[in-house]
């Protein structure tokens, strides 16, 4: 004997695989755009102490508008990494 239009009460399990298929997709695609999201230019990347971070870019901004020799900042890059 048949019930309903001859599904025999099965055509909710087709909805209910659907929908978990529907949210399934959906977390996937989260975890990838999430995943491949690179961080923003104020965060460090999470080995690097903060501090050492921010004296290390000033230190290469001074370089790079030549108040610092060659020598000086070898130096000063040697100082920064014994503070570790």
């Amino acid at each position: 004997m048949m019930w309903g239009n001859g599904t025999m009460g099965w055509s909710w399990g087709y909805g209910l695989l659907a929908m978990v298929g529907i949210a399934l997709l959906v977390y996937v695609i989260i975890r990838i755009s999430t995943k491949n999201a690179e961080p923003g230019p104020s965060s460090p990347p999470p080995s690097v102490p903060s501090d050492l971070t921010s004296a290390r870019k000033i230190l290469d901004e001074r370089f790079a508008r030549g108040e610092l020799t060659a020598e000086q900042y070898r130096d000063q890059i040697r100082v920064l990494g014994e503070g570790r």
